[in-house]
């Protein structure tokens, strides 16, 4: 270190020294995880998390679409770092992709040690895709006249639609475009609130705050109508791609029903036992608990083993336990000790 701070001089060791302490904390461990994940995953968890990142960037390129297209350019205010980007640049001239990219750097320091791993870096390659988008539609739409100028609630219910279902897609493949998306996934994970309000909240004083820099309460208006919005369009895209449903199938061939069902569609299945009135026999009956979108494979499995079989479907508020949703409570009751 001596020969280092008389040949380079002192600057040059604290250099070294943090670029080292940089790669021993940081990348070495990172490494470690992604090699050790990928190691360990099998060829379906391969699939799904290569399928995850496809939607993911497409959803983030939607996102970026929405807010500079119809957002950003009709001085319509939208919550979150991107609505925080927005106010930067009508107030200071800041590109929106630079100040976006800096806010969810920031804010993904705190996730990383909520939510995960698995969350962040789906979060950072959405965070990199939203802003590299965004970067090249500012150099692309310089000059532009903005897309319905001239029907700014048009422009704030398109772009909000825009903005909802690619936070909502992000969100359901465990990752977000950052920001409040962000936050509302570390209150979700431990308190069942809607990701939609949630966000809702960390939103609104953001929008409101934009009267500083816009002077137009008629903007802000708008602001809160994209807000509302985008909410919904959340809520409805997460909930339509977790929703479950239920299976009440009465069949002669239940065994191998339901071993088809263990193997094809990987669900499990309870046997009941009950008894026909009508026709005074004994039956059998399978219990089934799935994914909506994996309905239809349970459908063809049937049609193929017993096209004959009774089946009873019907659509459940929410299934909670191993292969479904976890329980998501604040306190515990704290129930009395036995004596």
């Amino acid at each position: 270190i001596r020969d280092l701070v008389r040949s380079r001089g002192l600057g040059d060791v604290y250099k070294r020294q943090r670029s080292c302490l940089f790669f021993t904390y940081f990348l070495v461990p990172l490494h470690r995880i992604l090699r050790n994940t990928y190691i360990y995953m099998t060829r379906k968890t391969k699939l799904h998390e290569i399928r995850d990142y496809v939607i993911i960037a497409l959803a983030m390129i939607e996102g970026s679409i929405g807010l500079n297209i119809f957002l950003l350019p009709n001085h319509i205010t939208m919550g979150g770092v991107g609505g925080i980007a927005s106010i930067l640049y009508w107030g200071f001239g800041i590109p929106a992709s630079v100040s976006y990219l800096a806010l969810n750097v920031f804010l993904l320091l705190i996730a990383f040690r909520i939510l995960g791993y698995k969350f962040c870096l789906k979060t950072i390659y959405g965070v990199g895709i939203f802003a590299l988008t965004t970067r090249l539609i500012e150099t692309h739409t310089v000059g532009m006249t903005p897309l319905l100028h001239d029907q700014p609630f048009m422009a704030t219910v398109i772009g909000a639609f825009f903005m909802g279902s690619s936070a909502g897609l992000g969100l359901s493949c465990n990752g977000s475009t950052g920001g409040s998306d962000t936050v509302a996934a570390m209150i979700n994970k431990y308190w069942n609130i809607s990701l939609g309000h949630a966000i809702m909240i960390c939103d609104l004083c953001i929008i409101t705050s934009s009267y500083l820099v816009l002077r137009d309460w008629e903007m802000v208006i708008y602001g809160y109508v994209c807000l509302f919005v985008q909410s919904l369009c959340v809520d409805h895209v997460v909930n339509a791609l977790r929703r479950s449903v239920q299976f009440f199938i009465i069949s002669d061939k239940y065994l191998e029903l339901s071993a088809a069902i263990n193997t094809a569609a990987d669900r499990g299945c309870t046997v009941m036992d009950g008894h026909g009135c009508y026709s005074g026999k004994d039956v059998h009956m399978l219990f089934v608990l799935a994914r909506q979108r994996e309905s239809q494979k349970i459908f063809r499995l049937i049609d193929e083993i017993d096209p004959t079989a009774f089946v009873s479907q019907s659509a459940v508020i929410g299934v909670y336990g191993e292969g479904f949703d976890r329980f998501k409570v604040g306190k515990k009751i704290g129930l009395p000790k036995k004596k």
